[in-house]
């Protein structure tokens, strides 16, 4: 088994606005940070504000924020860091650039028909874009390409957030990527309150 101490990997989870990206990665965060793994989460909005400030929502802008994303993630993943990305990322090409880039790269397809993200949308962003308040919106006026080859799909619209996150676990496991669990993963009284009201505005529970 690769010493998963100082072999770091990038876990690449990409799909729709609201397909379930962010959520299934904090549980997979968890569980990783539980095996004793060095985890590093890169957040959409710290890095729109420290990293992308200055770009937009064009393609070539979206490409852009998305190769910085990827150069970030390939100096943690070199460093011996297990590194989480939830973006849309919705062009293939750039997402394949990133591939390129980073020896341990995981590309993670959550899969979910647009009309069940439009239902889960808490924050009413897809109902702004189909009445033209928001422009090059992904799902409704810009294209979400799906990866042709990615090492796991997860269908979020068939199984719970905890039955997603597992099956990444499975797999990083499968692989020899991380090392087998010693105990179960526990949350403090916050983080289950946290997830439960997520998975409540998604309309899990």
């Amino acid at each position: 088994m690769r010493d998963s101490k100082t072999k770091g990997f990038t876990l690449w989870f990409t799909g729709l606005p609201c397909s379930g990206k962010t959520t299934i990665s904090e549980i997979v965060e968890k569980e990783l940070r539980n095996r004793g793994l060095n985890v590093e989460s890169l957040d959409g909005d710290e890095v729109r504000q420290h990293l992308s400030k200055n770009l937009g929502f064009s393609k070539e802008d979206r490409d852009e924020h998305i190769r910085r994303i990827g150069f970030i993630a390939k100096l943690l993943s070199r460093n011996g860091v297990a590194t989480l990305a939830a973006f849309v990322s919705p062009y293939r090409a750039v997402r394949d650039h990133v591939r390129s880039e980073i020896e341990n790269f995981v590309e993670i397809y959550v899969k979910c028909p647009v009309d069940v993200c439009i239902q889960r949308d808490i924050k009413g962003m897809y109902k702004k874009a189909l009445a033209g308040e928001i422009k090059n919106f992904t799902g409704v006026s810009d294209p979400y390409e799906e990866p042709l080859s990615p090492e796991l799909v997860i269908e979020t619209d068939k199984e719970t957030p905890a039955e997603s996150a597992q099956k990444v676990i499975q797999w990083l496991e499968s692989m020899e990527y991380i090392p087998e669990a010693s105990e179960s993963v526990t949350y403090t009284p916050e983080e289950a309150e946290k997830i439960e009201k997520r998975l409540k505005a998604l309309g899990y529970l």
